[in-house]
């Protein structure tokens, strides 16, 4: 067995390798660049060097520079997670020269499978039902618009190299695959170092399913089951699960077994996932093999408990599987939510800055529940424009999939992240979707559950009611701490009303609070009561209460006359008042926005790399205006009405802050 291994990679990733070698015993070493100097994942390696400055394709992946540090270390073995260098066959065969393992697959099984064009080649010629599409290279815009009339729109347009949703668009008419082309073409360059398209069929109405394969180099191959990964958003997961709910045993079995004979036919030896899309008659069709680790693995781990770092690293050592595929049990459900630094309000777009704080909830596992938070983040440290916009995988698991899921809307609604913009009310909204729950779900959930996008979430009244119980108590609580109020003072005994008026949502509930020792009894207008029990205090940021014996957990701010409350993806003001102050309140004038309609905020911190039009222009609605580049993602922005260009403030090349003006209209 190694006693160092080099982890090339950062991030959650990073943090999670070095976890496993840790328990394994083995030494790690991080690399880092500018950008990652105080990052998590070099504080938990035994040691850590340092490899360039931010931009990836100046440190992360310069293969000669990741080579020079495993030198200067003497690991003995690397693991390059995922993403980055972690499906370059150039990089596997440099290792192999330098005589180090590669925890990962052979070169030739990264060249046969890692490549997305040579994969399907080699699963047509294999026999393996695929997308139709067009598989060899195009040269430019023109021909892929052309190729993408000869598919038939709607097409994917994907990059041959790609992963993570970068590269990737969907175009339904010829505008749209010559601007898809271009995009795609420009982020698998900035990304991948391989700028190499390709053009398939989309198939509507999908369900993105992938089989977790593990082979050893003595020609053993299993499958762990699958994992649903329908919930994506610009083509790229936001929330996963194991197993899957639409699977029976005998598609799982099909689906597995052919994982395992595309594996063994190209040689494979270690993890990798073979990705299908799968119909509502659950016909399969292979999509691509990804030849490493993926980012949904733990939901896997969670339903199996098997390590799949820890079995890379022993596959990489020469050891053979100490596992069959009658060993393979699946147990209870898993989720997976990822924590995206992101704004949900503001069409996800990326969000960058300094996490003023980050409190996950806290890991735990039993025989009921597990949760699980991979990450690579830390209170105080800094989300950088240069990598993917990733901060947490929060996972759950528990015996049902309807109690997973309970145990994830509980997990999120203890996490706690401030100073940047994130989509944990998207993933709590999720977790509450009726058609979510019943697992009636497809890729294209999202794009039509939320065609305008996310705006929010408004709680049904029935849980509006109880955080309307919880809030009252709590300013009950806070009244009394404030006033410091102990019995009697100077002997003039002072109480704290037990009529209140709540405002939420728009909706006014008027109650009466009596206290006791052990918690609150909340009696609204209409008759009906509940009994609110806590140890919040003020002050505290997360209040874990019970409403009735059931929990509640809120993220609490302070506010005038109330409080900032956040929870099930609701993020609302709620007001405490006396009946006299409800009254006034009610006559305030509500202070309405700025008109910025005339003008082109940038909708997130980025580069502007290119602009459409000029002052003087005559656009209309829907034409591209400018692209911003951040986090990997190129993103076009594009006219919401027609108007008239009177100024530019922005040139290609400009780093903008979020809101800067870009141009302003008449």
């Amino acid at each position: 067995m190694f006693d160092k291994i080099l982890i090339a990679n950062r991030g959650e990733i990073a943090c999670r390798v070095i976890k496993t070698a840790r328990k394994m015993g083995i030494k790690t070493v991080a690399i880092y660049s500018d950008a990652d100097r105080h990052a998590l994942h070099v504080q938990m390696a035994d040691e850590a060097i340092h490899i360039g400055p931010p931009p990836a394709n100046q440190s992360y992946i310069v293969i000669d520079k990741v080579m020079a540090a495993i030198q200067q270390s003497g690991a003995q073995a690397v693991h390059p997670g995922y993403g980055f260098l972690s499906e370059n066959k150039l990089f596997a065969e440099a290792l192999a020269a330098a005589g180090v393992a590669f925890i990962g697959p052979p070169a030739n099984a990264i060249e046969a499978m890692g490549d997305k064009i040579t994969s399907k080649k080699l699963a047509q010629e294999a026999g393996v039902s695929t997308v139709p599409g067009y598989m060899g290279l195009i040269e430019d815009a023109e021909e892929a618009v052309k190729i993408s009339g000869q598919v038939g729109y709607p097409v994917m347009i994907k990059a041959s190299a790609g992963g993570g949703g970068k590269g990737m668009r969907i175009a339904w008419n010829d505008d749209e695959a010559r601007e898809g082309f271009q995009s795609s073409k420009n982020e698998a360059a900035n990304s991948f170092g391989d700028d190499r398209i390709f053009i398939e069929k989309f198939v509507t109405q999908p369900r993105h399913i992938e089989i977790q394969v593990l082979a050893d180099s003595h020609g053993n191959c299993v499958y762990l089951g699958e994992r649903e990964c329908s919930i994506q958003r610009r083509n790229q997961k936001v929330i996963e699960e194991a197993p899957s709910p639409f699977l029976d045993e005998a598609t799982r079995r099909a689906m597995g077994e052919q994982a395992c004979a595309l594996a063994q036919a190209v040689g494979y030896a270690s993890a990798g996932t073979v990705e299908f899309i799968v119909d509502g008659d659950r016909n399969f069709y292979f999509l691509e093999m990804n030849t490493r680790l993926q980012d949904e693995h733990p939901v896997t781990e969670l339903i199996t408990g098997i390590d799949l770092v820890e079995q890379m690293i022993r596959v990489a050592a020469g050891e053979k599987l100490s596992i069959t595929q009658d060993d393979v049990k699946l147990n209870g459900w898993a989720m997976e939510s990822r924590l995206y630094a992101e704004d949900p309000y503001r069409n996800f777009l990326p969000s960058i800055g300094r996490l003023t704080r980050y409190r996950p909830p806290a890991e735990s596992a039993h025989e009921a529940a597990v949760v699980r938070n991979d990450t690579g983040v830390y209170e105080g440290g800094e989300i950088s424009m240069y990598y993917d916009p990733m901060i947490a995988k929060l996972c759950t698991w528990a015996p049902t999939r309807m109690q997973a899921i309970e145990e994830m809307r509980v997990a999120l609604d203890a996490f706690e992240v401030e100073g940047i913009g994130h989509n944990l009310p998207f993933l709590s909204a999720v977790m509450d979707h009726p058609r979510f729950c019943s697992g009636n779900i497809t890729t294209a959930f999202i794009a039509e559950e939320y065609p305008e996008g996310f705006e929010g979430v408004s709680l049904p009244e029935p849980e509006l009611r109880k955080v309307a119980a919880a809030a009252a108590a709590m300013f009950r609580v806070a009244e009394i701490r404030r006033a410091r109020i102990s019995g009697t003072m100077d002997n003039h005994e002072r109480t704290v009303g037990s009529d209140w008026v709540v405002v939420a949502q728009g909706i006014s509930f008027g109650l009466r609070i009596d206290a006791d020792r052990q918690g609150s009894t909340v009696t609204f207008a209409e008759g009906d009561s509940c009994r609110v029990t806590s140890d919040w205090t003020p002050g505290q940021s997360l209040a874990r209460l019970e409403i009735d014996g059931t929990p509640l957990v809120l993220k609490v701010g302070k506010a005038p006359n109330g409080f900032r409350i956040r929870t099930r993806g609701a993020d609302m003001k709620v007001g405490v008042f006396t009946p006299r102050q409800a009254e006034l309140a009610a006559l305030m004038p509500e202070k309405l926005p700025p008109d910025t309609s005339k003008l082109l905020l940038c909708p997130m911190p980025g580069l502007i790399v290119k602009v459409n039009v000029e002052e003087g222009d005559e656009v209309q609605e829907g034409q591209a205006l400018c692209t911003v580049e951040a986090m990997k993602m190129e993103n076009i922005l594009r006219a919401e009405r027609k108007g008239i260009v009177t100024r530019i403030n922005a040139a290609p090349g400009d780093s903008l802050a979020v809101d800067e003006v870009i141009m302003e209209f008449e």
